[in-house]
């Protein structure tokens, strides 16, 4: 039967007991991780956010306090006074380890029914088991650990923020719909019908608008909302740590304080020390050409290496046809050298990986290998002259134990290749010290890329990213070749966050819609508020957003981004917990001016 508290209130969390407690009378509370009767004795493991703490019935000592506590089970909710004493049986495996509590008053403030599973950090249950039942899968401690993380996280970005005077300003979460990038989550209006708000994919034109109005620098920690496919960092709807600063222009003005703010994250947090240099930078061309990726993990190697003039000697059809590739999509012909995989890797496990690539959107992958002890194999040497084998070999460092991989393709599709291949590598066997945490910027991105779908330039980031102003004019002669001043922050190979220095004035402004095609008309419907409050008078100025979920999972050292979010979605962007999203009545419909189209 659950009893009120009454004069039971919580003295100490049952974590924080220690042996320096031992004589005092303590007062917990908390839930049955696990129960042990041994007839005259029964233990009781008692949980609360802090951790666990032994408690102990003694029949000898009280029977009828005994007997009311033979009927506890798993997830009871208790209320427990006692006395801290020293344990005969010590252990280490959980902090409160030298001590229990003898209870002489018990309060049963709820009782349980049995789990669907049991609480236990290394349980291994079904995921979407866990999610359905989110609120007991929250009851794990390796769970609430990441909570308030996320906690300490957002804690210390205020703590930072503050002493540099940015203001914590809400922006608003129904906006105007504004269609260049991901796809939004639509709000249908009833007071205005056929009408529809926009969920932020992120408050970028409100910040710049706060620039605008005077407040110099800003950050919020917001939601933000995009309908994309999902995978295992990605949700539908994600936390930013969203910053904007006035009167910058150099990307190092934006850099130099954010890295402040990640060193007392990572220092308030784990406690590690990320030292007193400036984090290194790398221009965008060089991480494509040396990862494949512009979120390179360089924590091992496995580097690209473009060997296209090399390829070009031989007469392998699917080089010659990757270098034949012209006009704005460029095609090239690269190489990572295994450097002693040659043991490890199976004619079996080649094929796989030849496979495995394939899924990276390649159409194959070729190889060459060279075993301890015997003659050079692979699947183009019957296209090789000894003379290119050599050239390869001498451009690749290629030596016995080794094993070249070659990609060729679109510029876009060989980086995705070798890119995703290095990183299947590393991660299959072992090359990567999950350990360190490897942080740097990504700078000087494209402005533009060529949209060949559209038969047009898009936005590399958003369109009012600034141009280096170098490169101004490239923007309406050679587009391809302009760099934005934009920028990343990149750990262990996630991108962590980033932003740009943002287009303050009008006429560089026109020539980017401009270039991505737009119209005045265009500009008007779709950035009209916008353009107007630039003509007022707009600073210089720039920012980033940080990925809070994303940065959670990289300081708990988690794979899943789910395990940091309290209440996430799966990957069909539904709450098995809650069943959303669901059918709703007719009524409410009608009142939005919706209507359904009926399923066939």
């Amino acid at each position: 039967m659950a009893e009120l508290m009454g004069n039971l209130r919580r003295t100490v969390y049952c974590g924080e007991l220690s042996i320096k407690n031992v004589g005092a009378n303590v007062t917990v509370t908390g839930w049955v991780q696990k129960r042990r009767n041994f007839g005259s004795l029964i233990f009781i493991d008692l949980r609360d956010k802090s951790g666990l703490v032994q408690i102990v019935f003694d029949s000898s000592a009280n029977a009828e306090l005994f007997e009311k506590a033979s009927v506890i089970r798993s997830e009871y909710v208790l209320a427990v006074s006692g006395a801290v004493r020293e344990r005969e049986n010590k252990t280490d495996k959980i902090a409160t380890g030298d001590i229990e509590i003898l209870v002489s008053e018990l309060k049963i403030l709820a009782e349980a029914d049995t789990t669907p599973f049991e609480i236990l950090d290394d349980t291994d249950v079904n995921e979407n088991l866990r999610l359905k039942y989110r609120y007991l899968d929250l009851r794990r401690p390796v769970l609430q650990n990441n909570i308030f993380m996320r906690h300490k996280v957002t804690k210390a970005t205020r703590n930072y923020l503050d002493a540099l005077d940015f203001c914590e300003i809400e922006t608003p979460m129904l906006g105007k719909s504004s269609p260049e990038g991901a796809r939004e989550y639509l709000v249908p209006s009833r007071i205005h019908p056929t009408c529809f708000y926009a969920l932020p994919q992120s408050p970028q034109l409100y910040k710049q608008l706060l620039m605008v109005s005077g407040f110099d620098r800003y950050y919020q920690i917001t939601k933000c909302f995009r309908d994309e496919d999902l995978r295992a960092n990605r949700q539908p709807e994600f936390t930013q740590i969203d910053l904007e600063m006035s009167f910058v222009e150099k990307i190092e003005d934006v850099l130099y304080p954010v890295e402040g703010l990640i060193k007392a994250i990572f220092k308030e947090t784990i406690g590690l020390d990320l030292g007193s240099e400036h984090f290194r930078q790398m221009p965008y061309k060089e991480a494509m050409e040396r990862f494949g990726s512009d979120k390179p993990d360089t924590r091992f190697g496995l580097e690209l290496k473009d060997v296209s003039n090399i390829a070009s000697k031989t007469d392998f059809k699917v080089f010659k046809d990757a270098l034949s590739i012209n006009g704005i999509v460029k095609g090239s012909v690269r190489a990572i050298n295994a450097k002693g995989f040659a043991s490890k890797l199976s004619r079996k496990d080649i094929d796989g990986l030849v496979e495995f690539v394939k899924t990276l959107g390649a159409k194959g992958l070729a190889w060459i290998s060279h075993p301890q002890g015997q003659e050079v194999k692979g699947s183009i040497l019957k296209f090789l002259t000894e003379e290119t084998l050599k050239e390869f070999s001498d451009a690749l460092n290629f030596e016995e134990g080794d094993v070249l991989f070659f990609a060729a393709d679109k510029d876009a599709v060989v980086f995705n290749t070798l890119g995703g291949l290095r990183l299947h590598l590393a991660e299959k066997y072992g090359l990567i010290d999950k350990n360190s945490y490897d942080v740097l910027w990504i700078t000087e991105f494209p402005m533009f890329d060529y949209s060949e779908e559209e038969g047009r330039f898009v936005a590399v980031h958003h369109p009012f990213t600034a141009p280096f102003d170098e490169d101004i004019e490239l923007c309406l002669t050679d587009p391809q070749k302009a760099r934005a001043k934009a920028y990343d922050i990149v750990i262990n190979g996630q991108e962590a966050g980033g932003g740009s220095i943002r287009i303050h004035r009008r006429d560089v402004q026109e020539k980017m819609f401009s270039v991505l095609g737009f119209t005045p008309e265009d500009v008007k419907e779709r950035f009209g508020f916008f353009v107007e409050a630039f003509r007022y008078g707009a600073p210089p100025h720039g920012g980033l957003a940080l990925g809070l979920d994303r940065l959670v999972m990289l300081l708990t050292k988690t794979d899943s981004i789910k395990e940091v979010i309290a209440f996430p979605k799966v990957q069909t962007a539904s709450c098995l917990m809650t069943g959303a999203p669901d059918l709703v009545e007719e009524k409410q419909l009608n009142e939005l001016h919706v209507q359904p189209i009926s399923k066939k």
